[in-house]
C-alpha cells in the first residue's frame, strides 16, 4: 500500500505509525487489529521484527481482545476503571504499532520515533478521552458515557483505516486532535486551579 512513493517512504511510514498510535489512544487493540489484518492480507509491510503481527494467530487474538475491550467500555463503572488500566497499555500499543510500521530507519531512530511520537500521541489521545469520560461521568451520572464510548470506537476505527489509506491526512487529523487535547487540558486545569484558589 505504501509502495510506489520514492522519497516519501520514510515520512509516510512515520505518518502511518503515528496515525495508528493515535487510534490506539482511543482503543488499544482495534488499531493493532487493523494493522494485523492489513499485514495478513498483504496491504501493509511491517518492520522485520514485527512480521508476527501479520499472522493468522495474531489476527484471531487481536480480534478477541478488541471485541472484549469494545464491549467492556459499554459497562457502567467498568469504563472508568478501563481508562486507568488502558492508559499505560495505550502507551505501549502506540509504541509497538508505530515501531511495526516505521520501516527503512536505523533501529535507534525507529525506536526513538516510535516511543516519542507513537507512544506520546497515544498517551495524549488516551488522557484526553479519560478526562472527557470523567467529566461525562460527573455531568451525566454515567449516562453519557456510552455515547462517548461509541465516538471513541468510531474515531479509533476511522483513524486506523485512514492511517492505512491516507497516512499524511491522518497525521493532519492527529495534529488537529492534539490541539483540541491541549485546549481540553487547559480548561480542566484552569477550572481546578480556580477551585483551589
Amino acid at each position: 500500500m505504501l509502495g510506489n512513493m520514492p522519497g516519501l517512504d520514510i515520512p509516510v511510514s512515520i505518518a502511518l505509525g503515528v496515525g495508528l498510535a493515535a487510534a490506539a489512544g482511543f482503543r488499544v487493540f482495534l488499531p493493532l487489529l487493523v494493522a494485523s489484518i492489513a499485514a495478513y492480507t498483504g496491504h501493509l509491510q511491517l518492520s522485520n521484527s514485527f512480521v508476527w503481527l501479520g499472522t493468522l494467530p495474531a489476527v484471531v487474538m487481536l480480534s478477541v481482545a478488541a471485541l472484549v475491550e469494545v464491549l467492556a467500555y459499554y459497562l457502567p463503572a467498568v469504563d472508568n476503571l478501563l481508562d486507568t488500566i488502558t492508559t499505560p497499555a495505550a502507551l505501549i500499543a502506540g509504541t509497538v504499532v508505530a515501531a511495526a510500521t516505521i520501516t527503512n530507519l536505523p533501529p535507534a531512530v525507529k525506536w526513538a520515533t516510535a516511543i516519542i511520537a507513537g507512544g506520546g500521541v497515544a498517551g495524549i489521545t488516551q488522557a484526553t478521552t479519560a478526562l472527557l469520560r470523567a467529566k461525562s461521568t460527573v455531568m451525566t451520572g454515567g449516562l453519557g458515557n456510552p455515547v462517548l464510548s461509541t465516538l471513541e470506537l468510531v474515531g479509533a476505527l476511522l483513524l486506523a483505516v485512514l492511517a492505512l489509506v491516507a497516512p499524511l491526512l491522518a497525521i493532519v487529523l492527529v495534529v488537529v486532535f492534539c490541539g483540541f487535547a491541549v485546549r481540553v487540558a487547559r480548561r480542566a486545569l484552569g477550572r481546578s486551579g480556580n477551585r483551589s484558589a
